[in-house]
């Protein structure tokens, strides 16, 4: 008997009768909508025009999305795509048998290149602060964001964890198991609570504000370590192209985590007042 096991089958989303609206999307739509009034509030803070926050969110939206999608096709699934690069950005397959599938595959690393390469177009064309300044502000948001991707992953039942081997965990009857496994996407969810608590306090609280670099630094070494230890319980999604001692998102965190220190103890040339 599993006593302490969780049975999980949620239904595809909310049924508005014209429209299915899927948990995912829902999810997407809660993380960009409260990412866009949190960097509002910083906006009002550091007293920038509020009409520069809807040009920050279109590039950090569109950069998420793409970055993301290209992250999993050239990280985890170029074998693929490589012989179908029309199915990169098309929500649909085409072999062995055209189908419908959304747009699924998407990659935080991807996503985190996307966000810091578009905030260097956002500072040369819109607003002229220094790029880390804008880094140490839209992490907090983009924290917040990651704690709503992984209910959807949960809702939708995938990136899960491997078995418990106990009578703890979630059963995924979606995947059509009867043995729980380790709700991985609410441990990652519930860290970056964690981490976007934590940021939020640096930034309203403390004057580590101040040194640019600091909180984006504290950012890419607390998510992407998160990340790391996480990835131990995590089942491959797909055939994984790193299969030495650590899987693909380990190897591709400690980049992130290293980066992240340099800038939290670098040494501070100004101070941005």
């Amino acid at each position: 008997m599993l006593f302490n096991a969780i049975q999980w089958n949620p239904s595809e989303g909310l049924d508005l009768g014209f429209f299915m609206l899927h948990y995912y999307s829902l999810m997407f739509l809660i993380a960009f909508g409260l990412g866009w009034y949190i960097m509002k509030s910083i906006f009002v803070r550091e007293k920038i025009e509020i009409e520069k926050l809807d040009s920050l969110f279109i590039y950090t939206v569109l950069a998420t999305l793409i970055g993301a999608r290209l992250g999993h096709v050239i990280f985890y699934d170029w074998d693929y795509f490589q012989f179908h690069l029309l199915e990169i950005f098309l929500p649909v397959r085409f072999e062995p048998e055209f189908q419908f599938t959304g747009f699924r595959g998407l990659a935080s690393h991807g996503a985190a290149i996307g966000i810091i390469t578009a905030m260097f177009l956002y500072k040369k064309r819109i607003l002229d602060r220094p790029v880390l300044w804008i880094l140490d502000r839209v992490v907090i948001p983009v924290a917040c964001g990651g704690i709503f991707v992984r209910l959807g992953n949960f809702m939708n039942s995938e990136i899960v964890g491997k078995p418990t081997n106990s009578d703890y965990g979630v059963i995924f009857q979606k995947l059509g198991e009867t043995f729980p496994r380790h709700p991985a996407q609410l441990y990652e969810a519930v860290c970056y609570l964690a981490i976007f608590g934590f940021l939020y306090y640096l930034y309203w609280k403390t004057e580590k504000r101040f040194k640019v670099g600091y909180i984006f630094g504290a950012f890419l070494v607390l998510l992407w370590t998160v990340r790391f230890f996480i990835e131990f319980l995590k089942e491959p999604q797909v055939e994984e192209r790193a299969v030495w001692l650590l899987n693909t998102g380990q190897w591709l965190s400690i980049p992130f985590i290293l980066a992240g220190f340099y800038f939290m103890f670098r040494p501070s040339k100004k101070r941005m007042l």
